[in-house]
Protein backbone atom coordinates (compact mmCIF):
# COMPACT_ATOMS: atom_id res chain seq x y z
CA UNK A 1 0.00 0.00 0.00
CA UNK A 2 2.87 2.51 0.72
CA UNK A 3 4.35 1.87 -2.66
CA UNK A 4 1.13 2.24 -4.46
CA UNK A 5 0.84 5.93 -2.68
CA UNK A 6 4.20 6.02 -3.63
CA UNK A 7 3.84 5.89 -7.17
CA UNK A 8 0.53 7.69 -7.26
CA UNK A 9 2.95 10.75 -6.80
CA UNK A 10 4.67 9.83 -9.92
CA UNK A 11 1.55 8.92 -11.65
CA UNK A 12 0.34 13.03 -10.78
CA UNK A 13 3.61 14.15 -12.58
CA UNK A 14 2.58 12.24 -15.83
CA UNK A 15 5.13 9.31 -15.55
CA UNK A 16 3.85 5.82 -16.72
CA UNK A 17 4.05 3.75 -13.93
CA UNK A 18 3.47 -0.42 -14.44
CA UNK A 19 0.46 -2.15 -13.78
CA UNK A 20 0.22 -4.39 -10.56
CA UNK A 21 0.41 -7.69 -12.74
CA UNK A 22 3.68 -7.11 -13.49
CA UNK A 23 5.02 -6.45 -10.41
CA UNK A 24 5.46 -10.26 -9.82
CA UNK A 25 5.41 -12.55 -6.29
CA UNK A 26 8.12 -13.98 -4.27
CA UNK A 27 6.87 -17.55 -5.56
CA UNK A 28 6.82 -16.16 -9.14
CA UNK A 29 10.58 -15.02 -8.82
CA UNK A 30 11.88 -18.05 -8.03
CA UNK A 31 10.03 -19.65 -10.25
CA UNK A 32 11.57 -17.71 -12.87
CA UNK A 33 15.36 -17.93 -11.39
CA UNK A 34 14.82 -21.47 -11.68
CA UNK A 35 14.29 -21.28 -15.15
CA UNK A 36 17.17 -18.69 -15.79
CA UNK A 37 19.39 -20.57 -14.42
CA UNK A 38 18.14 -23.54 -16.19
CA UNK A 39 18.82 -21.38 -19.57
CA UNK A 40 22.61 -20.07 -18.03
CA UNK A 41 23.60 -23.46 -18.00
CA UNK A 42 22.02 -24.67 -21.38
CA UNK A 43 24.23 -21.76 -23.02
CA UNK A 44 27.19 -22.87 -20.66
CA UNK A 45 27.04 -26.29 -22.71
CA UNK A 46 26.67 -24.76 -25.73
CA UNK A 47 30.05 -22.64 -24.95
CA UNK A 48 31.61 -25.80 -24.52
CA UNK A 49 30.80 -27.19 -27.52
CA UNK A 50 30.17 -24.48 -30.64
CA UNK A 51 33.26 -24.91 -32.98
CA UNK A 52 33.82 -24.51 -36.51
CA UNK A 53 32.30 -27.51 -38.05
CA UNK A 54 29.27 -27.46 -36.59
CA UNK A 55 26.00 -26.84 -37.74
CA UNK A 56 23.55 -24.35 -36.69
CA UNK A 57 20.79 -27.09 -36.05
CA UNK A 58 22.93 -29.18 -34.15
CA UNK A 59 22.89 -26.22 -31.56
CA UNK A 60 19.36 -27.06 -31.64
CA UNK A 61 18.86 -30.76 -31.01
CA UNK A 62 21.62 -29.74 -27.74
CA UNK A 63 19.20 -27.28 -26.91
CA UNK A 64 16.38 -29.27 -27.07
CA UNK A 65 17.60 -32.61 -25.52
CA UNK A 66 19.12 -30.18 -22.53
CA UNK A 67 16.03 -28.73 -21.96
CA UNK A 68 13.78 -32.01 -22.33
CA UNK A 69 16.44 -33.87 -19.60
CA UNK A 70 15.60 -31.22 -17.68
CA UNK A 71 11.96 -31.56 -17.84
CA UNK A 72 11.47 -28.52 -19.52
CA UNK A 73 10.19 -26.77 -23.06
CA UNK A 74 11.83 -24.57 -25.50
CA UNK A 75 9.76 -21.37 -25.58
CA UNK A 76 10.66 -20.31 -29.19
CA UNK A 77 9.15 -24.15 -30.84
CA UNK A 78 6.41 -23.60 -32.29
CA UNK A 79 5.61 -19.97 -31.44
CA UNK A 80 4.12 -17.84 -33.67
CA UNK A 81 5.46 -20.66 -36.22
CA UNK A 82 8.68 -20.36 -35.41
CA UNK A 83 10.23 -23.89 -36.42
CA UNK A 84 12.76 -24.22 -33.50
CA UNK A 85 13.82 -24.56 -30.16
CA UNK A 86 16.58 -21.86 -30.64
CA UNK A 87 17.71 -19.08 -32.30
CA UNK A 88 20.94 -19.02 -34.35
CA UNK A 89 21.68 -15.32 -36.01
CA UNK A 90 25.40 -15.75 -37.85
CA UNK A 91 26.89 -12.42 -38.65
CA UNK A 92 24.56 -10.17 -40.31
CA UNK A 93 21.32 -11.36 -39.15
CA UNK A 94 20.21 -9.52 -35.76
CA UNK A 95 17.92 -11.53 -34.32
CA UNK A 96 15.76 -14.86 -35.36
CA UNK A 97 18.03 -16.76 -37.31
CA UNK A 98 16.19 -20.44 -37.65
CA UNK A 99 18.71 -23.42 -37.02
CA UNK A 100 19.85 -25.24 -40.28
CA UNK A 101 22.37 -27.06 -41.97
CA UNK A 102 24.25 -24.16 -42.42
CA UNK A 103 27.73 -24.95 -40.82
CA UNK A 104 29.98 -22.50 -38.98
CA UNK A 105 33.18 -21.49 -40.21
CA UNK A 106 36.49 -19.44 -39.03
CA UNK A 107 35.88 -15.72 -38.50
CA UNK A 108 31.87 -16.38 -37.96
CA UNK A 109 30.38 -14.48 -35.24
CA UNK A 110 27.14 -16.26 -33.47
CA UNK A 111 24.44 -15.51 -31.42
CA UNK A 112 22.87 -18.03 -29.67
CA UNK A 113 19.07 -17.10 -27.66
CA UNK A 114 17.78 -19.79 -25.50
CA UNK A 115 14.15 -19.39 -23.76
CA UNK A 116 13.21 -22.26 -21.25
CA UNK A 117 9.91 -23.00 -19.80
CA UNK A 118 10.28 -24.64 -16.48
CA UNK A 119 7.21 -25.27 -14.46
CA UNK A 120 5.27 -22.72 -16.41
CA UNK A 121 8.25 -19.85 -15.68
CA UNK A 122 10.37 -18.39 -18.64
CA UNK A 123 13.84 -17.63 -18.36
CA UNK A 124 15.68 -16.06 -21.64
CA UNK A 125 19.30 -14.85 -22.46
CA UNK A 126 21.73 -14.67 -24.95
CA UNK A 127 25.33 -14.64 -25.89
CA UNK A 128 27.82 -14.33 -28.65
CA UNK A 129 30.42 -16.87 -29.45
CA UNK A 130 33.11 -15.85 -31.75
CA UNK A 131 34.22 -19.23 -33.93
CA UNK A 132 38.20 -19.06 -34.54
CA UNK A 133 40.06 -15.84 -35.23
CA UNK A 134 37.38 -13.35 -36.70
CA UNK A 135 37.94 -9.97 -37.92
CA UNK A 136 38.96 -6.97 -35.77
CA UNK A 137 36.12 -5.35 -36.65
CA UNK A 138 33.82 -7.55 -35.70
CA UNK A 139 35.81 -8.94 -32.05
CA UNK A 140 35.03 -4.90 -31.19
CA UNK A 141 31.92 -5.14 -32.00
CA UNK A 142 30.65 -8.54 -29.80
CA UNK A 143 32.79 -6.96 -26.65
CA UNK A 144 30.80 -3.06 -27.32
CA UNK A 145 28.09 -5.10 -27.17
CA UNK A 146 28.53 -6.90 -24.53
CA UNK A 147 29.64 -3.35 -22.35
CA UNK A 148 26.23 -2.20 -23.68
CA UNK A 149 24.47 -4.89 -21.97
CA UNK A 150 26.16 -4.53 -18.84
CA UNK A 151 26.07 -0.30 -19.08
CA UNK A 152 22.16 -0.90 -19.33
CA UNK A 153 22.19 -3.22 -16.39
CA UNK A 154 23.55 -0.48 -14.40
CA UNK A 155 20.66 1.86 -15.14
CA UNK A 156 18.24 -1.34 -13.75
CA UNK A 157 17.27 0.26 -10.00
CA UNK A 158 13.89 1.35 -8.26
CA UNK A 159 12.56 4.96 -9.76
CA UNK A 160 14.79 4.73 -12.84
CA UNK A 161 13.19 4.54 -16.24
CA UNK A 162 13.64 2.24 -19.31
CA UNK A 163 14.89 5.63 -20.81
CA UNK A 164 17.42 5.47 -18.23
CA UNK A 165 18.91 1.84 -19.64
CA UNK A 166 18.17 2.75 -23.35
CA UNK A 167 20.20 6.25 -22.85
CA UNK A 168 23.30 4.20 -20.98
CA UNK A 169 23.19 1.68 -24.09
CA UNK A 170 23.18 3.96 -26.80
CA UNK A 171 25.62 6.36 -26.22
CA UNK A 172 27.96 3.95 -25.55
CA UNK A 173 27.65 2.05 -29.00
CA UNK A 174 27.69 5.70 -30.60
CA UNK A 175 31.14 6.50 -28.85
CA UNK A 176 32.50 3.68 -30.55
CA UNK A 177 30.96 4.24 -34.12
CA UNK A 178 28.14 1.40 -33.88
CA UNK A 179 24.25 1.75 -34.31
CA UNK A 180 21.38 0.40 -31.97
CA UNK A 181 18.77 -1.67 -33.27
CA UNK A 182 15.08 0.19 -32.81
CA UNK A 183 12.58 -2.20 -34.35
CA UNK A 184 13.25 -4.70 -31.43
CA UNK A 185 13.99 -4.41 -27.56
CA UNK A 186 14.18 -6.07 -24.39
CA UNK A 187 10.59 -7.02 -22.94
CA UNK A 188 9.05 -7.95 -19.70
CA UNK A 189 9.33 -12.04 -18.98
CA UNK A 190 8.53 -14.42 -16.62
CA UNK A 191 5.22 -15.59 -16.63
CA UNK A 192 4.55 -15.19 -20.39
CA UNK A 193 7.35 -15.06 -23.06
CA UNK A 194 6.52 -11.57 -24.05
CA UNK A 195 5.09 -9.33 -21.60
CA UNK A 196 5.15 -5.67 -20.70
CA UNK A 197 7.20 -3.34 -20.79
CA UNK A 198 8.88 -2.80 -24.14
CA UNK A 199 12.70 -2.20 -23.11
CA UNK A 200 13.87 -0.07 -26.24
CA UNK A 201 17.62 0.24 -26.28
CA UNK A 202 17.90 3.58 -27.77
CA UNK A 203 15.92 6.98 -27.02
CA UNK A 204 16.48 10.19 -24.18
CA UNK A 205 16.90 9.55 -20.61
CA UNK A 206 13.94 9.96 -17.60
CA UNK A 207 11.55 8.73 -20.60
CA UNK A 208 9.66 5.50 -20.53
CA UNK A 209 8.31 3.28 -17.64
CA UNK A 210 9.07 3.78 -14.27
CA UNK A 211 11.15 0.65 -12.96
CA UNK A 212 9.79 -0.71 -9.64
CA UNK A 213 10.78 -3.64 -6.95
CA UNK A 214 9.93 -7.12 -8.44
CA UNK A 215 9.59 -6.07 -12.48
CA UNK A 216 11.20 -8.45 -14.32
CA UNK A 217 12.42 -7.71 -17.88
CA UNK A 218 15.27 -8.50 -20.54
CA UNK A 219 17.82 -5.89 -21.21
CA UNK A 220 19.25 -7.07 -24.91
CA UNK A 221 20.87 -4.61 -27.11
CA UNK A 222 21.36 -5.40 -30.69
CA UNK A 223 24.83 -3.78 -31.84
CA UNK A 224 24.97 -2.89 -35.85
CA UNK A 225 28.49 -1.81 -37.48
CA UNK A 226 26.45 -0.15 -39.90
CA UNK A 227 22.79 1.36 -40.32
CA UNK A 228 20.09 0.62 -37.53
CA UNK A 229 17.83 -0.37 -39.95
CA UNK A 230 17.06 -3.64 -40.82
CA UNK A 231 14.68 -5.98 -43.00
CA UNK A 232 13.44 -9.46 -42.71
CA UNK A 233 13.97 -12.74 -44.97
CA UNK A 234 11.30 -14.42 -46.58
CA UNK A 235 11.12 -17.22 -44.10
CA UNK A 236 9.33 -14.47 -42.00
CA UNK A 237 11.60 -14.76 -38.98
CA UNK A 238 15.15 -14.10 -39.95
CA UNK A 239 15.74 -10.24 -39.83
CA UNK A 240 19.31 -8.99 -41.15
CA UNK A 241 20.81 -5.90 -40.94
CA UNK A 242 19.57 -2.91 -44.14
CA UNK A 243 23.39 -2.79 -45.53
CA UNK A 244 24.59 -6.57 -44.44
CA UNK A 245 26.81 -5.07 -41.66
CA UNK A 246 27.49 -7.37 -38.91
CA UNK A 247 25.41 -7.17 -35.81
CA UNK A 248 26.22 -8.19 -32.22
CA UNK A 249 23.63 -9.17 -28.74
CA UNK A 250 23.99 -10.06 -25.68
CA UNK A 251 20.89 -10.50 -23.29
CA UNK A 252 20.01 -11.39 -19.63
CA UNK A 253 17.05 -11.58 -17.80
CA UNK A 254 16.82 -9.14 -14.79
CA UNK A 255 14.62 -8.59 -11.68
CA UNK A 256 14.42 -4.70 -10.12
CA UNK A 257 15.47 -5.75 -6.79
CA UNK A 258 14.57 -3.42 -3.32
CA UNK A 259 18.05 -1.59 -3.90
CA UNK A 260 19.13 -2.49 -7.48
CA UNK A 261 19.41 -5.23 -9.84
CA UNK A 262 19.71 -9.45 -9.85
CA UNK A 263 21.03 -10.52 -13.28
CA UNK A 264 18.67 -13.50 -13.14
CA UNK A 265 20.41 -15.42 -15.86
CA UNK A 266 24.21 -15.06 -14.40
Amino acid sequence: MEQDLYLEDFKRKGILVPERKLIKTEAQIEGIRRSCQLTKSILNLVEERIEAGISTAEIDRWVNDALAAAGAYPATLNYQGFPASVCTSINEVICHGIPSARKLKEGDIVNVDITSILDGYYGDASRMFMIGEVSAEAKKLVQVARECLYLGIEQVKPFNRIGDIAFAIEQHANKHGFSVVRDFGGHGVGLEFHEDPFVQHYGPQDSGMLLVPNMVFTVEPMVNVGTYRCRKLDDGWTTITADNSLSAQWEHTVRVSENGVEVMTE
